[in-house]
């Protein structure tokens, strides 16, 4: 399922439950964030069978508004969403609930296999799946951004925009977020001369005639909590700016602005500010600060970080746990005895400043977007910013090809088992469409065996 279009429902005969409890959504939202695997599309289309089609929460229409509306944001929509739904059905408690329990499973897990990774990384079994694991990743990205290209350029302009990004990104090594400033400002003029070059891509996709009752029905009104109120705004927005301040103040009066733990809870909220068109689009941005500018972690560990967001449920953008954690145990922040404690520490800080924006996207901005949906003042902008992600994701490809293939420089040689494992990779997701985690576990095998054998 992509971005735009959503499973049609099939034709049952079956009332709507009366309601759900608060208790039973946190169930749900539990189970959902251990298994939502398979990225974005995999995750949107479990919460359409589950409470579309299964469980009736919420109906095919409100579903794909509320979709709709996610995909406009920065940041990952699928986590969105299912914040979305649990504030519309229980409101903001219920929100919370749901966008946090859609990551907690994946941060513990990632924390848990980060430290596996820097601690037992050069042993043989973990270094052979790691081997062949990059090549499937490369594949993966390449797919990426096929998708949302295919998705995204519709029309000549579009793809102009996507090129001019691609070569801003590749020969000239401008900034990822000027290049997004530079799509929005293109986006607002090109809204203006050529309307029709900027149309949403965002369409509503058709509703079954005989779409399913749900608790949240077409015909539903709007609750009073989602209705748009200045009064409301200004509380969501006022206890989100302190929940950003207090920490970042704590880490500035502690350990001072310079300090590793400061810098990277003020690099990952304009990471998180900065994430139209997906975590593939966010990374070109993550590599520039994480690896080039502070040196966090090496381009190496970067693409094994990526493969092990890909192998974990959550969403990809929970990579940014890893860097923190790779970071805080390789900077022995809390000294040589504590590096697990300073890995774990970061991860966890990275992940709060890089999903509060999130939630106040919804919380706030939820009731007031919804009165524009639609409105090319408002789409054209972010519909210029997804075409230039496309040219940024192409180029994220390039780069971890380039790390894969050859590892050490154009001298040290090409590796040609890599390339038949990318090859084998991007075979079974364009040919047969295989789902991307048996992509990996397969790639994964392969690359144990190639390394054996070499051995």
């Amino acid at each position: 399922m992509s971005k735009s279009a959503a499973a049609t429902i099939p034709t049952q005969n079956c009332e709507a439950p009366a309601s759900v409890s608060l208790w039973e959504a946190v169930l749900f939202w539990l189970k959902l964030g251990f298994i939502s695997f398979g990225g974005p599309a995999g995750q949107i289309s479990i919460m359409h069978a589950e409470l579309v089609e299964r469980r009736r929460w919420i109906s095919e229409r409100r579903f794909l508004h509320a979709l709709n509306y996610c995909m406009l944001l920065p940041g990952p929509e699928a986590q969105q969403l299912a914040t979305y739904l649990g504030w519309l059905l229980h409101r903001t408690w219920g929100g919370v609930v749901a966008g946090v329990l859609f990551v907690l499973p994946s941060l513990f897990i990632l924390i848990a296999l980060s430290w596996i990774y820097i601690a037992f990384g050069q042993v043989g079994l973990v270094a052979g799946l790691f081997y062949g694991i990059k090549p499937a990743v490369t594949a993966i990205v390449v797919q990426a951004a096929c998708r949302i290209g295919s998705r995204a350029l519709k029309n000549g302009v579009l793809w102009s925009i996507a090129a001019a990004s691609f070569v801003a990104i590749f020969a000239l090594g401008v900034p990822f977020p000027f290049i997004v400033s530079g799509a929005a400002l293109t986006g607002v003029i090109g809204g203006r001369v050529a309307p029709g070059s900027f149309g949403a891509n965002h369409g509503v996709a058709a509703v079954s005639a005989s779409a399913l009752p749900a608790i949240v029905g077409d015909d539903t009104p709007t609750p009073a909590h989602a209705r748009f109120s200045w009064r409301r705004l200004a509380t969501v927005l006022g206890c989100g700016a302190l929940l950003w301040l207090v920490p970042m103040g704590a880490l500035t009066a502690i350990y001072g602005w310079t300090h590793t733990l400061t810098q990277m809870g003020w690099f990952f909220t304009k990471a998180a500010l900065l994430t139209f068109g997906g975590a593939y689009a966010v990374l070109p941005y993550v590599y520039q600060g994480g690896v080039v500018h502070y040196g966090w972690l090496g381009a190496g560990q970067m693409i094994d970080g990526l493969a092990l967001g890909e192998t974990t449920p959550g969403p990809l953008i929970m990579v940014v746990a890893f860097v923190g954690f790779i970071g805080g145990y390789i900077g022995e922040l809390f000294g040589p005895g504590q590096q697990f404690l300073a890995g774990a520490v970061a991860a966890i800080l990275v992940s709060w400043f890089t999903f509060l924006p999130s939630f106040l996207f919804i919380l706030a901005g939820g009731p007031l977007v919804e009165a524009t949906h639609g409105d090319l003042k408002f789409t054209a902008p972010l519909t210029a910013i997804t075409a230039a992600v496309v040219g940024v994701i192409l180029n994220l490809a390039l780069f971890f090809g380039y790390h894969v293939l050859w590892p050490e420089g154009f001298g040290g040689g090409f590796d040609g088992p890599s390339a038949l494992i990318a090859v084998f990779a991007a075979t079974a997701l364009f040919r047969f469409r295989v789902q991307v985690i048996h992509v990996i576990m397969a790639c994964g095998l392969l690359g144990l065996v190639a390394r054996t054998i070499a051995v």
